[in-house]
């Protein structure tokens, strides 16, 4: 498929497995003069768990996990590249106090920890691994998610708090919120979506990667006035604990209760994963810019994994930013408001 006369500038904003997924397709889209080689990944930084949330508890600082997986999946492909990805992305083994951790996570944290700035050690990482674009985390300060939860027992709706927490909880996550509520977004996150040609949103865990970036008070805004293409990827399945038992519609729906008023260009979903096709395309009727449009392609690697295959993935957002992009009007939330900023 011809690219446009000018690589689009792209930034995709999620985390972890979700958001290497949507780095790798847009690389497949680089290589062909789709989108330009530099890409920005914004991330978010509320993981609370494993090597991450041990860094981010012992030192105070950014939880490096989610980071560093942005960064491998925008590595050079040279041998350079490819050798210091190997590294950054090596695991210790054993039951010393080392193990668990994964090399780039302690490089992450000792650089942001001498250089005194998460977004001056992003750069410097990039550098060592050969990245063409940026990785820029949501706020430059840890942040912890907190959520309503049903189901867990007697007493009405329950309030849980942290990453993990909600990721696995037996519950149903019903609404989340930020801790602290109104976080200051990281500035040149911001300017990177201001300046996008091409805004892509999720896959991943949908309350603790996806929806994290619209609650965030400034880079949901500027999400919102942006005059890129605002594209949502859906996952392939949902997911145990967090979004247990949800369709593609009921996805979509969060998205809406949390940011009623986002409105996307396009809506890509695998065409195995959605079971109804109209019930989705009624769901994202709401959501959709004028002359938006529901992608149906088949974009999973397998019918085992839940994965994305990087060009397929490639394919369909292809066909999406192939043709006219229609004008849509600029999103603002309600004077004097913020979308649920949750929490007491």
């Amino acid at each position: 498929m011809t690219g446009p006369a000018r690589p689009l500038r792209a930034v995709a904003l999620g985390g972890g497995h979700g958001l290497h997924a949507t780095l790798s397709a847009l690389r497949v889209l680089a290589a062909r003069g789709v989108v330009d080689a530099h890409v920005t990944a914004v991330v978010t930084v509320a993981d609370d768990g494993g090597s991450s949330g041990r860094l981010r508890r012992e030192l105070g600082s950014l939880p490096p996990g989610d980071l560093r997986m942005a960064m491998a999946a925008l590595a050079s492909d040279d041998v350079a590249g490819q050798r210091w990805t190997t590294l950054v992305q090596h695991r210790f083994g054993g039951t010393g106090a080392l193990a668990g951790h994964a090399v780039g996570n302690l490089l992450l944290a000792g650089l942001m920890d001498t250089l005194g700035d998460p977004v001056a050690a992003l750069d410097e990482v990039g550098s060592l691994l050969g990245v063409r674009g940026r990785v820029l985390p949501m706020s430059r300060e840890p942040l912890d998610i907190e959520a309503e939860v049903t189901g867990l027992g007697s007493g009405g709706p329950h309030r849980i708090r942290g990453q993990v927490a909600v990721a696995s909880t037996p519950g149903r996550v019903r609404r989340v919120w930020l801790q602290p509520q109104r976080p200051r977004a990281c500035a040149e996150a911001v300017a990177a979506v201001g300046a996008a040609d091409l805004l892509i949103l999720g896959p991943g865990s949908w309350f603790t990667s996806v929806l994290p970036h619209l609650l965030v008070p400034e880079l949901r805004d500027a999400v919102l006035a942006a005059s890129a293409r605002r594209v949502v990827v859906l996952n392939l399945a949902p997911e145990p604990g967090e979004t247990a038992g949800f369709s593609p519609e009921r996805h979509l729906a969060v998205l809406s209760e949390h940011a009623p008023a986002l409105r996307v260009d396009a809506v890509v979903a695998d065409v195995a994963a959605v079971p109804v096709p109209d019930r989705l395309h009624r769901a994202a009727s709401s959501m959709l810019s004028p002359g938006g449009r529901v992608h149906l392609a088949p974009v999973a690697a397998d019918a085992v994994m839940p994965r994305h295959d990087p060009v397929a993935l490639a394919d369909a957002l292809d066909a999406v930013v192939a043709g006219p992009q229609a004008p849509h009007p600029v999103s603002t939330p309600p004077d004097g408001q913020t979308q649920h900023s949750g929490g007491s």
